[in-house]
């Protein structure tokens, strides 16, 4: 289980275990989980079939894959760091961006979940008023500080620092995540989640950096 010294200060990542949860989980988070397991699962055949990963995103391979499912991670780093949902949302298109423009590079279980963490922390930093610093979402992580510092700069370089999605790109995200629910049997609409649609005036108001 993990246990914190605080309300804000969780100890370090004891991978494998459930999340105590407290409020529900956003059914963004769901659906991204889904998307990013099935993208590992198809890179994971690939990689078997060309032996190749790609060395843009060595940057973020660990050792080992992680045994923490996508999906507790994802809980996991909200829960803890109260970023807003729409923060997930811009991590996953920033991932997306990640594999039009190195798409030699796979994102694959040894890779994904540093560089979920780094997305979302990167994306609470552009959208959310409030914010923890790096060292936090580091032990959130179960990484580094260190190595959440390199992964950032890292990330930013491989994004050309293209950090800014515009309202019309986040919409986009959004009706592909939508269409994403509805083909796995899911009713719903994100737009039920108030959170995510909260935050489309903060991503409008960010749309005129970048097109």
């Amino acid at each position: 289980m993990l246990a914190s010294t605080g309300d804000d200060e969780p100890a370090d990542l004891v991978v494998g275990q459930d999340l105590p949860t407290e409020a529900a989980t956003p059914r963004v988070l769901t659906i991204i989980s889904h998307v990013m397991e099935k993208l590992v699962a198809r890179n994971e055949w690939l990689a078997k079939q060309t032996k190749v990963f790609g060395k843009s995103l060595e940057a973020f391979h660990g050792v080992r894959a992680p045994s923490i499912s996508i999906a507790k991670y994802l809980e996991r780093i909200y829960k803890y760091t109260k970023c807003s949902p729409s923060c997930f949302v811009v991590g996953y298109a920033y991932i997306d961006r990640l594999a039009h423009k190195h798409p030699g590079s796979l994102v694959v279980s040894l890779n994904v979940h540093r560089l979920l963490v780094t997305c979302v922390m990167i994306a609470s930093k552009m959208l959310d008023d409030v914010h923890y610093n790096n060292e936090f979402y580091a032990r959130v992580g179960g990484v580094s500080n260190a190595d959440l510092n390199k992964m950032e700069l890292e990330l930013l370089f491989l994004l050309d620092f293209r950090v800014t999605v515009s309202f019309r790109a986040f919409e986009s995200y959004c009706f592909h995540l939508e269409k994403e629910m509805l083909l796995n049997g899911h009713t719903s609409s994100l737009q039920d989640n108030g959170p995510v649609q909260e935050s489309l005036s903060a991503a409008s108001s960010l749309s005129s950096l970048y097109v």
